[in-house]
């Protein structure tokens, strides 16, 4: 599973979801959709958005959980 890692970078820059809300003309409740994975697509806009305002690379923002079992 893809995850975004918006929370953490959003800590690590002491920044608030209220403020990259306003950066990125996105309402609160879309943010917490992407941050909760409660979305199927994102557009490359936001991607570049997220990067651009939070001074990441795409690398940083996601991450990759394997949802295997390991046996």
């Amino acid at each position: 599973m893809v995850i975004l890692n918006i929370e953490k970078l959003l800590k690590d820059r002491n920044k608030s979801k209220y403020w990259l809300c306003q950066k990125m003309n996105i309402t609160n409740r879309n943010l917490n959709r992407i941050i909760k994975n409660e979305t199927t697509a994102i557009s490359f806009r936001y991607i570049e958005d997220f990067c651009r305002y939070l001074e990441c690379s795409v690398g940083e923002l996601f991450d990759i959980l394997d949802n295997k079992k390991t046996e």
